[in-house]
């Protein structure tokens, strides 16, 4: 701490010096002050925006901090940007390592090694490579993969199915229930929910019920939240899945476990089958090496094309914040082929869900207006963050004076300041992709978010 005090010393005589700048930031990541280090690298990027140590170092304090699908994207910039910088490289293979994806990890790693060898971690190695082959070393024999007769686990091993893991929900949330985002409400209701409350209307046009929605854009503006009060507002059944539900050891289990959730969903129609981060089910399949992988990818397909069993009365919403990294086969008519771009709060939603956000908490003289204001680019989650700073301050006051404090205005618009906007990253990738990846017009939407014209 001493250490950190002098360089803070230090800075304030000289406070545009970036090598100062980044030798404080990274003794506060060292001590955990996790703020005090994103406030050093981001004003490192102010005087120099092209300096690649302090991007690297925002996404390992975003990393730390449980933000890793934003650390993922910003690392995956920084390595577009200098291709041939070797920590970026080594970062994101600790980064899909963590993700479980140890091929897209050994890549990264072994192309960082041929850039810098003095890069090598030996610590990160011994995780690595329990599952691989060290450059350089003798290949090791071929991992024995237990597989039983029909391709899942061995006879009678005591297993439970995707299916019995599963919970149904009936959501008694609504879209009353989530502030803002009229405009993707209403799309919603045009794509998904007058057709699923008529549905005789639209049989006679020979048009199937259900299908596929894909909801993107930048994390915490409440796809999720979205998603759920969809199927409360059709009176469904809602089925949230992750991956730990389909992803399995033994070959050809992933694959029944997700055929077992879609079956699943398909005997409670009407229902929403809810896939978050479906990017990392989704992926492109030109990315991938193992054809594991593949296999689940060609899995979900047929079961989005309705292959072994009718998809009627199935709504299927998937949910991500990087649609760049999914493969162009899940948008062919059928699948997710109607695309709605869930952008951050505008004023007046972000107005809205202050409101909702206030009820029932000791909220004295709310101004939701001036808050609104205040918290420009913030995401529906920033907002949560806002709030929760706000209260951890006012239920310290209120242990020691024994009494409920109200939280003012005051004190929400003074915890607001020590927060910064999540959704600016997202956008510092997602325009990337827009100007340079946008076939098909896929992200237009994103660069009339931005106000850019093509």
């Amino acid at each position: 701490m001493a250490n950190l005090d002098s360089l803070r010393a230090a800075l304030a005589v000289s406070p545009d010096n970036v090598p100062l700048l980044l030798l404080f930031a990274q003794g506060c990541l060292d001590e955990w002050a996790f703020d005090d280090a994103r406030g050093a690298f981001d004003r490192a990027l102010r005087v120099n925006p092209n300096q690649p140590d302090a991007k690297l170092g925002i996404a390992r304090t975003l990393h730390l901090t449980g933000k890793t699908s934003e650390a993922l994207v910003r690392t995956e910039a920084l390595t577009r940007e200098h291709p041939n910088f070797a920590p970026a490289l080594v970062f994101l293979s600790q980064l899909h390592l963590a993700e479980g994806n140890r091929e897209e990890a050994l890549t990264h790693y072994t192309r960082a090694l041929k850039l810098d060898p003095s890069s090598r971690d030996e610590a990160y190695e011994t995780e690595l490579y329990l599952q691989g082959n060290r450059p350089g070393a003798a290949p090791r024999e071929p991992e024995k993969v237990p597989v039983g007769a029909d391709g899942g686990s061995y006879p009678g091993e005591d297993t439970e199915s995707a299916r019995q893991a599963a919970e149904i929900e009936r959501p008694q949330s609504s879209f009353a229930d989530v502030g803002g985002m009229e405009a993707v409400k209403e799309e919603i209701r045009m794509k998904i929910i007058y057709p699923l409350k008529n549905p005789e209307l639209f049989r006679a046009y020979g048009k199937k019920i259900g299908g596929g929605v894909l909801l993107y854009g930048p994390p915490g503006c409440g796809k999720t939240m979205l998603s759920r009060a969809t199927a409360g507002e059709i009176n469904a059944n809602f089925l949230a899945v992750g991956l730990h539900q389909i992803l399995d050891l033994y070959l050809g289990n992933s694959e029944k476990n997700l055929h077992e959730l879609f079956q699943l969903a398909r005997d409670n129609a009407p229902s929403v089958l809810f896939f978050d981060e479906v990017d990392a089910l989704a992926a492109d399949r030109n990315d991938l090496k193992r054809s594991a992988g593949r296999t689940l990818i060609n899995q979900f397909l047929a079961e989005m094309d309705g292959q072994s069993a009718s998809n009627d009365g199935l709504l299927i919403l998937g949910a991500t914040n990087a649609p760049w990294h999914i493969d162009p086969a899940f948008r062919r008519p059928g699948r997710f082929d109607r695309i709605l771009f869930v952008t951050p709060p505008d004023e007046a939603a972000r107005a809205a869900i202050i409101e909702v956000m206030a009820k029932n908490k000791p909220v004295s003289k709310l101004d939701a207006a001036a808050l609104a204001r205040k918290t420009k680019d913030f995401s529906g989650a920033d907002l949560k963050a806002m709030f929760d700073v706000a209260i951890e301050h006012s239920l310290a006051r209120a242990m020691r004076e024994g009494r409920v404090i109200p939280i003012t205005t005051a004190d929400l618009l003074e915890s607001a300041k020590s927060l910064k906007p999540s959704t600016r990253a997202w956008f510092d990738s997602a325009k990337n992709y827009a100007l340079y990846s946008n076939q098909g017009g896929f992200y237009d939407d994103v660069l009339k978010f931005l106000g850019i014209k093509k």
